[in-house]
């Protein structure tokens, strides 16, 4: 069984101001540079990265599979040939073979790149370049780490853990704190709702005249 060693490659400035690779910047102005294959391995790869966060251990054919590209485990697969390319614009490197350290968010792309998209997304791009710069590195910051504990509570975990996830990814600790404790309360909130409208089933409403009759 061959395997892949798989852990965060942290950078306090991409993390704090990049893109998750999930997010919608990234499907709309990296996509067309990375290629779908590596996009999809860099999202499959931070998933797993939220849930393990000091780092995993992957089975390549299980992995290859699941993503539609075989079982294939040779350098020359498509999965390798979409780790070279994630090397390629510096989104992982490999210490080591078969072990890999790869980013969790991803930078802007950059203007070399941008001037190759289809016209459409370059305006796309300067439009969305004028709405961040209304917003302040801080509160950008504070929204991705919001949008990430929020996920992280859907998937089971608790104020502490969700926290030191944060800290993990490289967020700043009053940032993760205050995260933490706003996604908490809005799941809660979303939780009590879905637990409430469930309570609320056809068999304990009133039967209709028509039924009663």
């Amino acid at each position: 069984m061959t395997t892949l060693t798989i852990a965060a490659w942290p950078d306090p400035i991409i993390d704090t101001l990049g893109h998750d690779p999930r997010s919608d910047y990234v499907e709309r102005f990296w996509l067309p540079t990375l290629g779908p294959t590596s996009l999809l391995l860099l999202r499959r790869v931070a998933s797993h990265l939220d849930r393990e966060p000091d780092g995993c251990t992957l089975d390549v054919a299980d992995l290859s599979q699941s993503m539609g590209l075989g079982a294939r485990e040779g350098t020359s697969s498509p999965l390798f040939r979409s780790l070279d390319r994630l090397m390629q614009f510096e989104l992982a490197c490999s210490p080591a073979s078969r072990t890999y350290a790869v980013r969790r968010t991803v930078p802007p792309v950059n203007r070399r790149h941008i001037s190759r998209l289809p016209v459409s997304l370059q305006r796309a791009h300067e439009a969305w370049l004028e709405e961040r710069l209304s917003t302040s590195p801080l509160e950008h910051a504070r929204t991705r780490a919001r949008r990430l504990a929020f996920v992280l509570f859907e998937q089971g975990d608790d104020l502490n853990g969700v926290e030191h996830a944060l800290l993990g990814v490289g967020f700043h600790p009053s940032i993760c704190r205050e995260s933490a404790v706003w996604a908490h309360e809005r799941h809660r909130v979303a939780f009590d709702a879905v637990a409430d409208a469930a309570a609320v089933s056809p068999s304990s409403a009133a039967p209709s005249q028509d039924t009663a009759a």
